[in-house]
């Protein structure tokens, strides 16, 4: 996993956040000229994929790994939106998206890929497409969490929400540079006004979709634990 571990890096963080806060905010590019609907692409996707899991009856493990990537892809540029806080879930969760969506042209499910990597027994290893399913899974999960935040908040800052959402789903995985870092860098985050106004979304529109996503991926993910755990591999690792 891309982690800020170096002293350097850590310091790139804490500067660039200064730098942030000394300049009243930053600037976050997303693509939502001409209309786009990044935040509705994502929760349609997920949706789609939650719907194909409701309907596995028969074999509820078949999953196609093209279509979740796909789906997964979407969601690199809202790290983007959040700034140099979760710069390096940013980086970790796009090479982990990329590494799945390049397995999806030679591996179908995510049965199959998994299965593959405990025949090598390398689910563990560093660059384990498994390993990477797994971080990807957190990456949706912070979203969400995020996502039940704001959904909740009146507040116009999102310092709370994505600092629980930091708590919640990454802080356990990570050491104490890490998370000072981000901690720092909480600082610098977009308002809630200015996260819709990048997602081309006014407050009513946000809250739909935002909604929809929480619920599909809640089950997405609690299906991807269940993929862990049917094999005993664990998901706290």
């Amino acid at each position: 996993m891309i982690f800020l571990s170096q002293s350097t890096d850590q310091d790139k963080v804490h500067k660039s956040a200064r730098r942030q806060r000394e300049r009243g905010g930053a600037s976050f590019p997303m693509d939502s000229a001409g209309g786009d609907k990044p935040l509705r692409r994502i929760s349609e996707a997920f949706k789609d994929i939650a719907n194909c899991i409701n309907s596995q009856n028969q074999n509820p493990e078949q999953l196609e790994l093209a279509p979740f990537s796909r789906a997964c892809s979407l969601v690199s540029p809202l790290f983007r939106c959040l700034g140099i806080a979760f710069k390096f879930a940013e980086m970790d969760y796009v090479a982990k998206v990329n590494d799945l969506c390049e397995t999806s042209k030679s591996i179908s499910t995510l049965q199959s890929m998994m299965e593959k990597d405990i025949e090598g027994n390398c689910v563990r290893k560093p660059g384990s497409h498994t390993r990477n399913l797994l971080r990807v899974k957190r990456g949706l999960d912070m979203v969400r969490v995020l996502f039940e935040e704001i959904l909740v908040s009146q507040d116009n800052s999102l310092k709370n929400p994505a600092s629980k959402a930091y708590t919640q789903v990454f802080s356990p995985y990570h050491g104490w540079a890490i998370r000072k870092a981000v901690a720092a860098g909480m600082y610098a985050l977009p308002t809630k006004a200015q996260l819709l106004q990048k997602l081309n979304e006014d407050e009513v529109s946000a809250k739909s979709e935002m909604q929809s996503y929480v619920t599909a991926s809640t089950l997405v993910i609690v299906y991807i634990d269940k993929l862990f755990q049917s094999r005993e591999l664990g998901i706290d690792w």
